[in-house]
């Protein structure tokens, strides 16, 4: 592997890792309250291009990277909608109630 892959691998590497306290949090806590859903859509979407340009690339780097990076965004959005379905089911509950 040349210095040119391993410095990519590293940086996308770190990027990897940083993303997964977030993960972990927001399945402990069990919400995705606090989370804009706007800017993980545009963050999944821009990972899903550098993924699929690191395929177009051959660039196994940008691959691996995107790929998990992708994989752990969208299990963060898969968390807020299914937190943002609850909240509302739970609204129309109440509302009902006070009818």
């Amino acid at each position: 592997m040349d210095i040119v892959n391993i410095i990519g691998s590293l940086a996308g590497g770190l990027t990897t890792i940083a993303f997964i306290p977030q993960v972990v949090r927001t399945w402990k806590t069990d919400s995705a309250q606090d989370i804009s859903l706007f800017m993980f859509l545009l963050f999944s979407c821009g990972l899903l291009l550098w993924l699929i340009y690191g395929i177009l690339m051959h660039a196994l780097p940008i691959i691996l990277a995107n790929g998990a990076t992708l994989a752990l965004s969208t299990f963060i959005l898969v968390l807020k909608v299914r937190d943002m379905l609850a909240r509302q089911r739970r609204l129309r509950s109440a509302d009902q109630r006070t009818l």
